[in-house]
């Protein structure tokens, strides 16, 4: 499962893109779309290709002579409609270049972006409509011999989204790239993200994905992450575990948890952590975990490992620190 993000700079502005290409890197993208909508920007995928730390994908509308450039230029896919580039000539121009550069095409179909035909016989936006729309431009590429090709279904509306992704799974083989587009702001907009990817991972759908926040795109990385490493599909640093506290709670839990996550972002082996608040569900929760505090009036009980409980006193957001920190070199050394 590959993470995906965008970015939203002057493509042309070649440091400040790969600038955002690199800390969209250190956020976990696995690899970034950048738009080329003018032959400087088909330009100027030369210098970010080679440049960047990642694979990049240029996200292309309209004309087809901006997909060869990129392509020339060393772009690792293409996000391009066959249909609106103008005529078979074109398409074939395009999937000719494409086979000779082993890049593979991804066509996205917007709830947006659906032909007037299909809508008209749809009676509107569906997901019958969307991947209809995905498959007849799959099929221009298809007639010049050319297959190696992503899907795309996105909507705004969650179960739209949904349901056109578990249509395309029942009819095609073709990879998927998933998202619910126009999520909204951060908050919101991964509220939706999580709900419509997670609902796709969880049926096994899904080969790329990009959360689609607006703003400063790094937050679509993070939540990515979150949702991956929720569903156990990445395992890579931290997860946290902490309660939602409630009136047994005697120590400054939320506090505590920030600390600690904040403190152990820069662990990288996978580990759960767990954070509880009270003698009930605490210790079999951080029993459970890699390492974990549950927490009573003055004094805490740290749990590691399956060793035997230690009781703990003082500064419990500092100790579980150091003692995570001390575990992550203990399970670094054991994987070598």
């Amino acid at each position: 499962m590959l993470v995906q993000s965008m970015t939203n700079t002057d493509t042309r502005d070649t440091e400040a893109t790969l600038a955002q290409i690199r800390a969209l890197h250190a956020h976990g993208c696995d690899l970034v779309r950048v738009s080329v909508y003018d032959e400087a920007c088909a330009r100027a995928v030369r210098t970010l290709v080679d440049r960047s730390p990642v694979p990049l994908v240029a996200d292309i509308h309209f004309d087809h002579r901006l997909a060869l450039q990129a392509m020339e230029n060393g772009i690792s896919k293409l996000r391009i409609n066959p249909g609106n580039i103008g005529g078979a000539e074109h398409v074939r121009a395009v999937a000719s270049c494409a086979r000779a550069h082993h890049v593979p095409i991804r066509i996205g179909v917007n709830s947006g972006s659906v032909e007037k035909d299909i809508l008209r016989r749809e009676g509107g936006v569906t997901a019958r409509g969307m991947l209809d729309s995905a498959l007849n431009h799959a099929r221009l590429l298809e007639r010049e011999g050319f297959e190696d090709i992503v899907l795309s279904m996105k909507a705004s509306d969650v179960r739209l989204t949904v349901e056109a992704y578990r249509l395309a799974r029942a009819e095609c083989d073709y990879p998927l790239h998933v998202g619910v587009t126009e999520a909204g702001l951060p908050g919101q907009g991964t509220i939706k993200s999580a709900i419509g990817i997670g609902a796709l991972l969880l049926d096994g759908i899904g080969d790329t994905i990009r959360v689609s926040l607006t703003g400063d795109p790094v937050p679509e990385a993070d939540a990515a992450w979150a949702i991956l490493k929720a569903l156990n599909l990445r395992a890579s640093g931290v997860q946290l575990i902490s309660c939602p506290t409630c009136g047994r709670t005697q120590i400054d839990l939320p506090e505590i948890a920030r600390r600690v996550e904040e403190g152990l972002k820069d662990i990288r082996v996978p580990m759960k952590v767990a954070v509880m608040g009270c003698v009930v569900n605490g210790p079999g929760e951080a029993r459970e975990a890699d390492i974990g505090i549950a927490g009573g009036r003055d004094c805490g009980a740290l749990f590691i490992r399956g060793r035997e409980p230690r009781r703990v006193e003082g500064d419990l957001a500092g100790i579980l620190i150091r003692e995570a920190h001390a575990l992550a070199l203990e399970m670094e050394k054991h994987a070598l």
